[in-house]
Order: C-alpha cells, then structure tokens, then sequence
C-alpha cells in the first residue's frame, strides 16, 4: 500500500483547505482510511477516520464540526476538508489506512508522507 497526501499548504485563521490522499497498491474499498497529525515538539494525534464503505466517520474532539472525512472509491483518493481553521490545527497531516480495524484508538497499519498545514492567526 502507498499512501500519497497532498493538499497542504499556509493560510490564515478561519480559511478553508482540502487535503487529498491518493491510494495505490490494493484495493481501495477494503481499506478504512484515516487522518492524523502532529504538530512541532508534540506527539501525533489521530484527527478522523472513515470506514470501507463510508458509512462511519470518527473525529478527534478537537476538529468536530469542523472538519469532514470523505472518500472516493471511484478515485481511490481520501479527503480531508478543514474549515474554520485555527493556528492550533498547523501539523505535518498524514495519511493513514487499514485492512481491518478502523476508529480512534486504532493502530493503523499504513502510513503516508506528511502534508504540511499552516495557519496563521
């Protein structure tokens, strides 16, 4: 499994921003796909998750009702859509996925590169 993030970029407090995370290797639809970050001099911290079908997403407290997990099985691509963005979102987002398990205190077993996030206040 490869996991490619993209998406990330510098933007000032309350815009928006899209991270997208391509899959390559598997089948995308066996996977459940997440998200986690880790900002400076901090540990990584999960931030959502969605299962094989889409039906169930999980989000860490901090970014509830604000951002939204989506996924495209057509595209094999995992979004992340973060709105109301605030300076303690900046973190390096990675891209997670699993065959098997899916949730908040999962240990998933891939892991992409890091997209860089930036927010400005």
């Amino acid at each position: 499994v490869q996991l490619q993030a993209s998406g990330g970029g510098s933007v000032q407090a309350g815009d928006s921003l899209t991270l997208s995370c391509e899959f390559h290797g598997h089948t995308f639809s066996s996977y459940a796909m997440g998200w986690f970050r880790q900002a400076p001099g901090k540990e990584r911290e999960f931030v959502a998750a969605i299962s094989w079908s889409g039906g169930n997403t999980y989000y860490a407290d901090s970014v509830k009702g604000r951002f939204t997990i989506s996924r495209d099985d057509a595209k094999n691509t995992v979004y992340l859509q973060m709105n109301s963005l605030k300076a303690e979102d900046t973190a390096v987002y990675y891209c997670v996925a699993d065959r098997t398990r899916v949730g908040v205190k999962v240990v998933y077993d891939h892991w992409g590169q890091g997209t860089q996030v930036t927010v400005s206040s």
